[in-house]
């Protein structure tokens, strides 16, 4: 995407496992940014495990409603399956097909559109997507800087170091990695995860995010704050491409975007 548009500005966001956190984090980052007054776009290229596949599923509409943005629900959320499968199994076994390269030109297509896009994949990079190709290659082929979402407890560095050396070796851009959902009252691997991560992921820590309570949209508000207040937030918005300058507050002049 960038060799075709160098002014693009985005963001793929993948977690380093199920369940920590990834689609809540996007979201809250989404809102982030609109509050500073960044125009963004969303896009969930493959969800599975949706009630009803005619409309999007809850991952897709958290961020539908988070980024505020009002684009089709077929450029938003493309693939949609009700089996709680990896992308490729899902399709198989639901007579469906993924086409890879309609996604990757839907996410440049959205790109045109706003001034940033988060894309949030699903699962980890090395989830089959589609035709033996995995949600890391669709990360490559867009070319957005990836943000990766870990969880703070044991085996969490041995996780993220996998995610990260992955890819760094299919040359992958690394924007950093945020840790999420730590607990208050944090136990030694907890504790000890921040500092051992930072020394040998071989790439930015971005922030750590602490536990949330309440309804999906609570926890995407109460994260947003948290984004807010981070003290690495000047570097998470270098590193995703946007002035580390960018208002905290919803501004009517819109978004300074910054070369990098």
């Amino acid at each position: 995407m960038h060799a075709d548009n160098p002014s693009a500005r985005g963001v793929f966001i993948t977690g380093t496992d199920t369940g920590v956190g990834k689609t809540l984090v996007a979201a809250a980052l989404a809102r982030h940014l609109k509050s500073a007054g960044v125009d963004v776009g969303v896009m969930k290229p493959a969800e599975t495990g949706v009630a009803d596949p005619l409309v999007p599923g809850q991952d897709a509409e958290l961020l539908r409603w988070a980024s505020g943005c009002e684009d089709p629900a077929e450029q938003i959320a493309p693939c949609r399956f009700r089996l709680p499968l990896a992308p490729s199994s899902a399709a198989r076994r639901e007579n469906a097909r993924i086409d890879f390269t309609s996604l990757a030109d839907t996410a440049a297509q959205l790109a045109e559109k706003h001034d940033f896009l988060i894309i949030e994949g699903a699962g980890g990079l090395m989830v089959p997507l589609a035709g033996g190709l995995l949600m890391a290659d669709l990360a490559k082929s867009i070319g957005f800087p990836l943000l990766v979402v870990c969880r703070p407890g044991l085996g969490t560095i041995n996780h993220t170091l996998l995610t990260t050396f992955a890819a760094r070796a299919m040359d992958i851009p690394l924007a950093g990695f945020l840790i999420n959902n730590m607990p208050g009252a944090p136990g030694d691997a907890e504790a000890e995860a921040p500092h051992t991560l930072a020394s040998l992921a071989s790439a930015d820590l971005l922030g750590v995010l602490g536990q949330v309570d309440g309804t999906p949209r609570e926890q995407i508000g109460a994260l947003a704050e948290q984004i807010a207040a981070l003290p690495t937030r000047r570097l998470l918005l270098h590193n995703l491409g946007l002035s580390p300058s960018l208002s905290q507050s919803a501004s009517d002049s819109g978004a300074e975007l910054h070369e990098y």
